[in-house]
């Protein structure tokens, strides 16, 4: 019997997960079948994350979207929702919905002072419970998939499950699980012979982030890197720039056939401060879904993670394991 989300989502553990949502049916989400075309909804699923970052306090680290799936890699900012004040959770949250009266009339500085005492304490009340929603994984995945599969319904005239009754989610751990997922989650498009280069891979986050760092800009749709990585996560991903780009185009070299072998075996910095082998890197981020399941990282997170959870263990391939420590 499947865990209930909530239960899956720990932010005693870590506030990073991979989610990964699959169209029923083989249907089709992008790409092209029967001689018909479903790309534009590539970018259908961009502007709905784009939205939805700005909205809820959970940041976008890594996406892509692939002809009947899509990867995200997200972070949790509870402590970004704890800041907001009671008109801007009730701003944010009619971005998506129009809202009951009293809180329409909350915001607009005329008619608030016409609410009685009562009324105000109803909104307050209403925009904790809209809060605690922001920084909610399952909102999230919800708000994106549910806008996707009834555009997608009403274009193909049709009615019915679009997406797989619930969105896959594993915890990442720790700086390794956290890279190694990311690299995982780009290089999808090369993995699939989408795209030749990471750079090229259209709708993903590395070539937004790549697009972005050309003309000096730093990517607002995705959580940025850290400029000094610390020892313990810091606000930004524990990473910089120029060694993630690293990581993924020498990564990127070794899985696509045409240049296997064309990349000399010096590790780039962020390889050497994690300690990864370099065989073992190239197998987990290709097989990252099937090394791990509910939770990803080093043994002894792991080992944690299934304490909390009262789990004896957490499944996993011992090598993967042992290969983020």
């Amino acid at each position: 019997m499947p865990k209930a989300r909530k239960s899956q989502i720990s932010l005693l553990d870590t506030p990073y997960y991979h989610c990964v949502s699959r169209c029923v049916r083989r249907a089709f989400l992008c790409g092209e079948e029967n001689g018909r075309s479903f790309e534009h909804r590539r970018q259908w699923v961009e502007d709905r994350i784009n939205v939805l970052s700005e909205v809820f306090a959970i940041d976008v680290c890594a996406y892509a979207v692939m002809s009947n799936h899509t990867h995200l890699v997200l972070h949790i900012a509870k402590e970004k929702a704890d800041a907001l004040s009671t008109e801007e959770v009730i701003r944010r949250w009619h971005r998506l919905y129009k809202g009951p009266l009293l809180s329409q009339h909350f915001i607009s500085p005329n008619l608030r002072k016409d609410l009685h005492e009562t009324q105000i304490k109803t909104v307050e009340l209403t925009a904790e419970v809209w809060r605690k929603r922001l920084f909610d994984i399952s909102w999230f995945m919800r708000e994106l998939n549910e806008f996707i599969a009834r555009a997608a319904n009403k274009e193909d005239d049709c009615t019915g499950h679009f997406w797989e009754g619930r969105f896959k989610s594993q915890a990442l751990l720790d700086e390794s699980a956290l890279a190694a997922c990311m690299a995982y989650v780009d290089l999808n498009p090369v993995r699939a012979k989408m795209a030749e280069t990471p750079e090229t891979s259209n709708h993903t986050s590395i070539q937004y982030r790549i697009n972005a760092a050309r003309v000096g800009k730093t990517p607002k749709r995705v959580m940025p890197f850290a400029d000094t990585p610390k020892q313990e996560m810091p606000q930004g991903l524990p990473f910089t720039l120029p060694d993630y780009l690293q990581l993924v185009d020498i990564t990127s070299r070794y899985i696509h056939p045409n240049k296997r072998g064309k990349v000399e075996h010096s590790l780039p910095t962020i390889l050497e401060r994690l300690n990864i082998e370099h065989e073992q890197w190239l197998t987990l981020t290709t097989q990252f879904e099937t090394c791990f399941k509910l939770a990803a990282g080093k043994v002894i997170h792991l080992e944690q993670y299934a304490h909390n959870q009262h789990q004896q263990r957490v499944q996993g391939r011992q090598s993967a394991m042992r290969l983020l420590g």
